[in-house]
């Protein structure tokens, strides 16, 4: 009798978790979708429960977790500056506690563990495009401290149990991807563009826009997770998974408007602090490795995305809008 691969993955309720739960279920593996509903969502795995390869649980995984898996992919954290701003201890405690507590049950099963790591770890960088060697410019004290600095805190247990313990580990950097079941609250640029516009109501650039930002469509983005994770032992990444196109604040905020139609305009506010002036990946490495580029066009990405919140805006209530953080 042929053994289904049982895979772990923590926040699988979220946003990129879910995507990757169908992704595995696809494939025919055991899915367990760990999650604490902090940010996911019911919603978004509603479609799996009745498959019998899918189970749920939920779980807080800044506590110990005793279960028998063959992968383990740790997606377990808020990733929008709204969310992980909330509350900062929790936050810090969800990367540094969380990435504990998956190591060590990775250790026991001596199975491969995915740290989904982001390109946060780069802070405001003086590096541009971004390569995993940069080794960042980060602000320990600022307020996107403990997002920035938990990440980086939980790439330094990944590689010291790997050292210490010769755990067979991977760490995907991810750069900003965007898709369906984003939250539309969730204060990242992508959702709030395209929702401001959709109610025709003013779109918030800060600055004068010219930041920039290279977005990277859902499912490449799992693509490139998934192929991190089968790559043998030796392959410990960082490996940076994100689009090399970059484009401007203000650029996003003209073409968003146009895709959907609408009449909002366009309204300025201040910088915010730590706000990272510019962030593209380089990709060499996926490319290489994993044999990886992203294949999803930003303009189609933008119109399946754009449908995606037109159709969640006519089905339910959504309550005001935060300003966007990228």
């Amino acid at each position: 009798m042929n053994h289904r691969n049982r895979v772990l993955v923590t926040g699988g309720a979220g946003f990129l978790g879910s995507h990757l739960c169908e992704r595995l279920l696809a494939e025919d593996s055991e899915v367990l979708c760990v999650d604490n509903y902090f940010t996911g969502s019911r919603d978004n795995i509603a479609a799996m429960l009745s498959n019998p390869n899918f189970e749920t649980l939920r779980h807080d995984i800044t506590f110990p977790l005793y279960v028998e898996v063959d992968q383990i992919y740790n997606l377990g954290c808020p990733a929008s500056p709204i969310h992980y701003q909330f509350d900062p201890v929790q936050t810090t405690k969800v990367s540094v506690h969380g990435a504990i507590n998956m190591l060590g049950l990775a250790k026991r099963l001596q199975a491969p563990i995915l740290q989904a790591s982001t390109s946060e770890v780069y802070g405001d960088p003086e590096m541009h495009p971004q390569t995993e060697d940069y080794w960042g410019n980060v602000n320990p004290i600022g307020l996107r401290a403990c997002y920035d600095e938990g990440k980086r805190c939980a790439e330094t247990l990944f590689f010291d149990y790997r050292r210490q313990h010769g755990m067979p580990i991977k760490i995907a950097r991810i750069f900003n991807t965007y898709g369906p079941r984003m939250l539309v609250d969730d204060g990242r640029v992508m959702s709030a563009f395209m929702v401001h516009a959709l109610r025709g109501e003013p779109l918030t650039v800060y600055g004068d826009g010219g930041q920039t930002r290279s977005f990277c469509y859902v499912d490449d983005m799992i693509d490139g997770l998934v192929k991190l994770m089968n790559t043998p032992h030796e392959v410990t990444g960082p490996i940076n998974l994100g689009n090399t196109r970059e484009i401007t604040i203000l650029e996003l905020a003209g073409k968003i408007i146009r895709l959907t139609g609408s009449k909002s305009d366009i309204i300025h506010k201040e910088l915010p602090k730590d706000d990272p002036r510019r962030r593209r990946p380089d990709i060499t490495k996926a490319g290489d490795i994993l044999g990886w580029v992203p294949s999803t066009t930003l303009e189609t990405g933008i119109e399946k995305t754009i449908d995606f919140f037109d159709r969640l805006l006519n089905t339910e209530h959504i309550s005001p809008l935060s300003s966007p953080g990228y």
